[in-house]
């Protein structure tokens, strides 16, 4: 058996791995690598670049079925789902294989390819195929291993109609219909998205949440502009799933028509991801796990324990967003090669994005933390986009935008929102908050006329309003433009 001594090993290289690579190399060059499946970030093969790649198309035939409220005709709309998915398919491609050389340029003797499992705190045994093991021992070791979709038991009655998102990206052309279960961050950008290419869609939720959406009012508000498109029931009540010879048959009650069924070719199962650490044998690595079997961190050194041993990215199930995957491995890798030295590293403000249209997005704390934080000293302002001038005029005047601000001190603390323009406006708020702006500073800043940021000064006047540091906003603010 052959075996291999080294300073770091990292198990799995997606982003948070290769990340972590880079800041350890820096330290030493005995350092191992470990995949045991394929190379190319969850991001880049199933995850936010391919989906964003439908959604592109998808948004381009909604912006064509729309032209008429300006006007405007292009005659019928026409969907090439073939065309559709080939694109999807060559520009995922071109992204995975830019990941793929980037791997390929690591030197040789820093990677290894097979299925890692813990045999000790500093022992690895690698399965290399072919009934061939390697040991690898390793002074540190660093968890980064991803995820994986999570499908609960009832879904797989659909059989081999069922879908996860790392399926759908290799349909060759589009199919007439599809339940997706989970009105997550994935199930909302794809069902959409399918929806506007002209699939049928249902989508069922359980426990009535929408995406990452954690403000009532702006539940309500993404509840009631979703259905307008396709059925969402966040809280349905699913009776049967079964696999008919026509495809996959769901049993559930409507609330005017009782219990009723409808027949879809494919049901996607869009219910959350899993840690890949279950085949870890992490039993063996000698840290604490939770009752869950997953590893207890610290999330800002992301050290297990007093161990020698780091867990980043989506392996944590903390924050399974690529930029925080970034971060992680940039933490882990900094304290693997200065270890026993091992310190809290930069973790920026919350920002999530999801990509439907209208977009969602949240930044800082929620408005459950902002009153946990405050303990009840808070106040909210909001705008509506229905009526923000620059909206109407693009036809995008849709959505609700709500901002956190302390009382006594005046910060920023938080804001979401459902609106246009959410990805932009979001990150104008996530530097405002690590800034540690207050309410009135940020309404310091330059606001253009006429544009969507006017809709977030709004908001912001009236929570300086509320928090009593600023006057009333006055009806027809006449030095801002028409339309604000």
């Amino acid at each position: 058996m052959d075996k291999r001594v080294v300073d770091v090993a990292i198990i799995g290289v997606g982003t948070a791995g290769m990340v972590a690579y880079q800041r350890v190399r820096k330290a030493t060059d005995r350092i191992l690598l470990i995949e045991a499946n394929r190379y190319g970030t969850t991001c880049a093969r199933v995850g936010c670049m391919p989906s964003k790649l439908l959604i592109a198309a998808a948004d381009r035939a909604h912006q064509m079925e729309t032209a008429p409220l300006f006007g405007v005709s292009a005659g019928g709309v026409g969907i090439d789902g073939k065309a559709v998915m080939k694109r999807v398919r060559q520009e995922r491609d071109r992204f995975v294989a830019s990941v793929v050389e980037s791997v390929d340029r690591f030197p040789d003797a820093h990677r290894l390819f097979g299925h890692a499992r813990f045999a000790g705190p500093k022992r690895l045994m690698v399965e290399v195929g072919n009934g061939e093991e390697q040991e690898v021992r390793a002074e540190r070791i660093i968890i980064a291993t991803g995820s994986r979709p999570n499908i609960p038991a009832f879904l797989k009655e659909a059989k081999d109609r069922l879908v996860v998102n790392d399926d759908l990206f290799e349909w060759q052309t589009l199919p007439e219909s599809v339940a997706v279960f989970g009105p997550g961050v994935i199930g909302l950008e794809l069902g959409q998205a399918l929806s506007r290419l002209g699939v049928r869609v249902r989508m069922f939720g359980v426990g009535g949440a929408i995406g990452s959406i954690r403000d009532e009012s702006i539940r309500q508000c993404a509840l009631a502009t979703f259905n307008r498109e396709f059925p969402l029931d966040p809280d349905a009540d699913v009776r049967t799933i079964e696999r008919t010879g026509e495809g996959v048959r769901v049993a559930f009650r409507d609330p005017e028509r009782g219990v009723v069924s409808e027949t879809f070719d494919y049901l996607l199962a869009a219910t959350g991801r899993r840690p890949n650490v279950d085949g870890l044998d992490i039993q063996n690595a000698d840290i604490e796990l939770d009752d869950r079997g997953m590893p207890v961190f610290d999330p800002h050194t992301l050290r297990c324990g007093d161990s020698h041993i780091f867990i980043a990215g989506d392996a944590n199930n903390a924050l399974p967003l690529l930029h925080e995957a970034a971060d992680e491995g940039r933490i882990a890798g900094d304290n693997a090669a200065t270890y026993p030295d091992v310190r809290a590293g930069l973790r920026r403000t919350p920002l999530a994005v999801v990509f439907t249209d209208p977009q969602i997005a949240s930044v800082g704390l929620t408005i459950d933390e902002v009153n946990e934080r405050c303990r009840g000293c808070f106040s909210v302002g909001e705008v509506s986009f229905e009526d923000q001038g620059r909206s109407r005029i693009i036809g995008q005047n849709r959505g609700l935008l709500r901002v956190y601000g302390e009382h006594g001190s005046g910060l920023l603390m938080g804001a979401e929102m459902f609106g246009p323009a959410a990805e932009h406006l979001a990150h104008l708020l996530a530097w405002s908050v690590q800034r540690r702006l207050t309410v009135s500073e940020v309404l310091d800043m330059p606001f253009y006329h006429p544009v969507i940021e006017e809709g977030l000064r709004t908001a912001l006047k009236q929570l300086n309003r509320n928090l009593s540091l600023g006057p009333e906003p006055a009806e027809g603010c006449t030095d801002c433009g028409p339309g604000v």
